[in-house]
């Protein structure tokens, strides 16, 4: 009997002992492609001998220092390296140890930065239905998945809600895509006219929706309207790039390729691989500034934020990921994965959608091609996916609830940037017989 409270208290998972490349292995001596990267998280693979070296030097040097006393070298370095790549006009960086903890530091920041500029009526946030921005009450509230929230809805201030960007479900028969990004763009403005643009701090969404709705980019044009509607009523824009950004879809940061940038941007999986705890926030050098000139603090603070192992490790990632141009390999072999995945599955009757970008992608399952009906609740099939992989040998990301919290079925793929050919060939072939397992199952 464990003591840890894991995920599945009537469950114990197979026990990790060791990984190497996109193979992690079991004490039983079983071992698993890790298709999605954990959580997305693991982008350099297991067992990179760069980055643990790098972390050896670090805790040889120095393995912590409080940051109410002291900075170090290594995260100075972090940081200049991220605004450097940053999106446009960054002017500061806000180093924390996970996602929730990003989002709950970006939430404060964008309320703090509208107190010191003197207008502290700003206390409402607009996001999107179907949402996840993290675990904390501050990002759970935020997000607008139903399922997560309804055990702590009385402990939550909720966010104002419009409507996803979810072609799939959302643009109907007969409607063009640019019809559909109007709307979607109409009802945000609609939303913040009635709520008084001067009561919202920011608008939250994420560039490409992760584990909630299973990689959905956005629709063309539609983060560049949200940018000019933000812009016209002096609303902030914060980007959760939690599990999207740092190189997953192909660049650095997923809004990038949208032509536009937001006013705060949090990071973490990738940013960090796996290989420590550490998330990020980035802030527009308005904001910085703002704060600067006036309380001269952010109100704001963690035990564990700075860590100089963490700072050192994903120091390594970032420049790994530059020397072996592994953005460029993103797009190669993420391009590769999906043509594999729409020779395999795209006249599957029960594949309802292949989507997403770069090496994050997924699969939407229905019980209906025609009508898109999805498969009912109680059949958890995206639960047995999950199973019926991992007996192969086969680790991905499912999820259930993709439409409202409760109905719909997606499974996230998310290699590593280092995959091969051939260990695509491999995820895909495991993967269809999972498919089929648990479907005639």
């Amino acid at each position: 009997m464990s003591h840890i409270i894991h995920r599945n208290l009537r469950q114990m998972p197979p026990t990790a002992v060791g990984g190497a490349g996109i193979v992690l292995r079991d004490s039983s001596g079983k071992t698993y492609l890790d298709a999605s990267s954990g959580a997305a998280v693991s982008s350099l693979g297991h067992g990179h001998p760069d980055v643990i070296a790098a972390m050896h030097r670090q805790i040889d040097r120095c393995a912590y220092a409080h940051t109410a006393f002291f900075t170090t070298e290594v995260a100075e370095q972090l940081a200049d390296r991220l605004i450097a790549g940053g999106p446009q006009d960054m002017g500061g960086v806000y180093f924390v140890s996970g996602g929730s903890e990003a989002m709950e530091t970006a939430l404060k920041l964008a309320r703090q930065y509208w107190v010191e500029a003197g207008e502290p009526q700003r206390t409402q946030f607009i996001a999107r239905r179907q949402s996840y921005h993290g675990n904390t009450l501050g990002a759970l509230g935020v997000g607008g998945n139903e399922w997560r929230k309804r055990a702590f809805a009385p402990l939550l201030k909720e966010a104002l809600r419009v409507a996803p960007c979810y072609a799939y479900r959302g643009c109907g028969e007969g409607m063009s895509l640019d019809d559909y990004t109007a709307g979607l763009l109409d009802e945000l403005e609609t939303a913040v006219i009635k709520a008084g643009p001067d009561t919202i701090i920011a608008f939250v969404a994420e560039p490409v929706v992760g584990a909630t709705g299973g990689a959905i980019p956005p629709t063309p044009g539609y983060f560049q309207g949200v940018r000019d509607i933000c812009d016209r009523h002096r609303i902030l824009f914060i980007a959760d790039e939690v599990m999207c950004g740092m190189g997953r879809t192909g660049s650095m940061y997923a809004i990038g390729q949208e032509g536009v940038a937001p006013d705060i941007v949090a990071v973490a999986k990738g940013l960090g691989a796996g290989y420590q705890p550490i998330g990020a926030v980035l802030a527009h050098e308005a904001i910085v500034d703002t704060l600067r000139q006036r309380s001269g603090m952010f109100q704001h603070g963690h035990t564990y934020i700075g860590h100089p192992v963490a700072a050192a490790a994903a120091l390594a990632v970032q420049q790994v990921i530059e020397r072996d141009d592994l953005l460029a390999q993103v797009g190669r072999r993420g391009a590769l994965l999906r043509r594999m995945l729409d020779e395999v599955f795209g006249a599957h009757e029960h594949v309802g959608d292949i989507r997403g970008r770069g090496l994050f992608l997924a699969l939407e399952f229905v019980r209906d091609r025609e009508t898109k009906a999805p498969f009912a609740p109680e059949v958890k099939l995206h639960a047995a996916i999950k199973a019926e992989a991992m007996a192969r040998g086969l680790l991905v990301y499912p999820m259930g609830g993709t439409i409202d919290g409760q109905l719909g079925d997606h499974v996230l793929l998310a290699p590593p940037f280092i995959v091969t050919p051939g260990e695509l060939s491999e995820i895909v072939s495991r993967l269809a017989d999972a498919v089929e397992a648990a479907i005639v199952g």
